[in-house]
């Protein structure tokens, strides 16, 4: 069996339609938070971003200096392929880090490429 990788997710890989275009299934998941972070919004440019996700504005994390700052999202257990297909799916103004999680531990999670 391959190995699982832990993905939060706070915006458009939650909807069934992008999970069912980007990994060909339904991922399981578990509500969590992901902790330092705040959200804001980005424009999406991307022609096949945009027809799959049907959103021109998505969700951004951004790191904050705040304590007590969580973003509510949901943990996705994903393949080591299927992780490849979201960092495909997510545009340039995304970088893939590891951030820590309420529920203790951390997983993988798309912010900000340019950090204010």
């Amino acid at each position: 069996m391959p190995s699982t990788e832990r993905l939060f997710s706070y915006g458009t890989l939650r909807l069934p339609h992008v999970q069912l275009a980007t990994f060909g299934r339904l991922l399981e998941d578990r509500p969590d938070a992901i902790l330092g972070y705040r959200i804001e919004q980005v424009t999406i440019t991307d022609p096949y971003v945009l027809a799959t996700s049907g959103q021109e504005h998505h969700p951004m994390l951004v790191a904050t200096p705040d304590p007590t700052a969580a973003v509510e999202g949901s943990v996705l257990e994903l393949t080591a392929a299927e992780l490849q297909a979201a960092d495909d799916y997510e545009v340039d103004d995304y970088t893939r880090v590891t951030a820590p999680l309420r529920s203790g531990g951390t997983a993988w999670a798309y912010v900000a490429t340019a950090q204010p």
